[in-house]
């Protein structure tokens, strides 16, 4: 039995774990389906269970960049054999959109700051809530979309490499 390396292993561990929160955030999106588009009178009329609902998305949605930034993107570079391991994550970007993983190391950071927004909890500006609620469901799908594109790239690149299609859960 041939092991495999080392970074295969680190993308298909950073894989499963961007397909458990891909798989978790729908959950909470189609719950929360019936509501979209929020505004502040939606917002403040959120039941305890649809508050939960809500909190399910935003920690997924921010797991989920938050693995795709720290290990996915990462370890796909060091799968590819790309020599970026010490370089700053703008030059681990970069060479993913030349490389056509990215569309655009620009989108990239505007997905990024849509999840840097929760990390601000304005308790008494429900509106301003409530619009980026919106922005991150349109950023949720935006991030489906980019592992589906990676997905298909790698998969035709890389016949035997073994990941699971998101959304197979």
């Amino acid at each position: 039995m041939n092991a495999l390396p080392v970074s295969t292993l680190r993308l298909q561990d950073a894989w499963r774990q961007a397909e458990r929160h891909v798989h978790h955030m729908r959950n909470a999106m189609r719950a929360l389906a019936s509501l979209s588009p929020f505004d502040e009178a939606r917002f403040l009329a959120l039941t305890d269970d649809q508050i939960r609902d809500v909190d399910q998305f935003i920690l997924r949605f921010s797991k989920l960049q938050d693995v795709l930034g720290a290990r996915l993107l990462p370890s796909l570079l060091d799968y590819l054999e790309e020599p970026f391991e010490t370089r700053p994550m703008l030059d681990k970007l970069n060479r993913l959109e030349q490389l056509g993983f990215l569309d655009s190391v620009e989108h990239w950071q505007y997905l990024r700051e849509v999840r840097n927004r929760f990390t601000h909890d304005y308790p008494d500006d429900p509106e301003r809530n409530a619009a980026n609620l919106n922005l991150a469901l349109g950023a949720a799908d935006e991030l489906c979309q980019l592992l589906l594109r990676l997905y298909a790239k790698l998969v035709v690149a890389h016949p035997g490499l073994e990941l699971a299609a998101i959304g197979a859960q």
